[in-house]
C-alpha cells in the first residue's frame, strides 16, 4: 500500500481503535497490522503526539507477562477529534471515488 496514503489514515485508524477499547502501543501496532501494514516506529511518534495534544491520555497496568503496560484512552477531546477526522474522512474518500468513477469510465471508452 502506498506509504502516503497510509501516513495519511493512520492517526484516525488508531483513535478509532482505542475508542473501542484501551489498547497498549503493541497490542495496537498488531490490530492495525492485521488489515494495514505500518510500522511500530511510526507508532509510538504518532501516539506520543496525540497525548501530548491531548487527545489520548494514557495509565500504566500490570502485566503477567513482564513489565507493567502503558494504556492509552480516548479522552473527551480525542472523541470530539475522532468525529471530525471521521467527517473529514468521509467527505475526502466519496471525493476521491467519485474522481476514480470518472476516471475509468473514461479510460473505457
Amino acid at each position: 500500500m502506498n506509504v502516503q496514503f497510509k501516513k495519511g489514515v493512520l492517526e484516525l485508524c488508531v483513535l478509532l481503535l482505542i475508542s473501542k477499547k484501551d489498547q497498549y502501543g503493541y497490542e495496537l501496532a498488531q490490530n492495525i497490522s492485521s488489515r494495514i501494514e505500518v510500522a511500530e516506529g511510526t507508532l509510538y511518534p504518532l501516539l506520543r503526539r496525540l497525548t501530548k495534544e491531548g487527545y489520548l491520555s494514557t495509565y500504566l497496568l500490570e502485566s503477567t507477562e513482564g513489565p507493567p503496560r502503558k494504556y492509552y484512552s480516548l479522552t473527551a477531546i480525542g472523541l470530539n477529534y475522532m468525529h471530525l477526522l471521521v467527517r473529514e474522512w468521509q467527505q475526502f474518500s466519496r471525493a476521491v471515488d467519485e474522481f476514480i468513477e470518472e476516471g475509468t469510465r473514461y479510460g473505457e471508452n
